[in-house]
């Protein structure tokens, strides 16, 4: 059963109510969702479900549920399940996913700092980074936090575009993640435009302006093989 993203329209929206499709070994199935699954490098949100009665079920990790389009809410180990039918609330750690929204948001900018072809990327909620196919000499960390900065200051404000899988493919260009392609199939994939910065296919959940990053430092840079050089980021503050 596909579950109703609410995330996808409203990435600041912390609650909602929701009811329970499913329960099995691997998670909890709900009919809607406020908490974004795991997926192109950026981790699964936690929270807590609370039941009528007041009980809180927390939630560890969310994971995609496979093809039919479910969202898989991971109890912490000893917490009591609900039982189908079952009508909850939803609240979601929300000092952490704001974190990984501003981090996630960051790395748009960063790839547009750095021009070269992104060869992998991960997010957690205290650091970011890309791997790009560049030589390490281009790669220096006071310009890239210089110039990164300078386009957070510029206060932008970020926007949804949706393209058919077919305009998509027109558009290899679009596609900077060697790593990870953007889902086919459904018919259209998620953009996200920063206006005169950057547009590329992104599911993931971002800042409205991309001065509520607050500026970043580059902690990091690195080889990870032939063809990867890694640039690790932190929020300033």
């Amino acid at each position: 059963m596909n579950t109703e993203l609410l995330f996808r329209e409203d990435a600041y929206l912390r609650s909602a109510t929701a009811r329970v499709v499913e329960v099995h070994e691997r998670g909890i199935e709900l009919d809607r969702t406020v908490f974004y699954p795991l997926g192109g490098g950026q981790p699964g949100d936690t929270g807590v479900l609370v039941r009528e009665s007041g009980e809180r079920i927390a939630i560890a990790d969310t994971r995609k549920g496979g093809t039919d389009g479910s969202v898989l809410h991971v109890p912490a180990p000893g917490a009591s399940p609900p039982e189908p039918g079952e009508r909850l609330a939803l609240e979601i750690d929300w000092e952490r996913r704001y974190a990984l929204m501003r981090l996630h948001t960051a790395l748009h900018l960063l790839s547009c700092v750095v021009v070269a072809p992104v060869t992998g990327g991960n997010i957690a909620p205290d650091k970011a980074r890309l791997d790009f196919d560049v030589d390490m000499g281009l790669l220096d960390a006071e310009r890239i936090t210089r110039e990164t900065n300078a386009l957070i200051a510029s206060g932008a404000v970020t926007e949804t575009v949706w393209i058919t899988d077919a305009e998509l493919d027109a558009q290899p260009e679009r596609v900077k993640t060697m790593s990870v392609q953007p889902p086919r199939g459904a018919g259209r994939v998620r953009l996200l435009r920063i206006p005169g910065i950057d547009l590329q296919p992104c599911a993931g959940t971002h800042v409205r302006i991309i001065a509520e990053i607050g500026g970043i430092r580059v902690t990091r840079i690195r080889s990870e093989g032939r063809h990867n050089r890694r640039v690790e980021i932190a929020l300033a503050s």
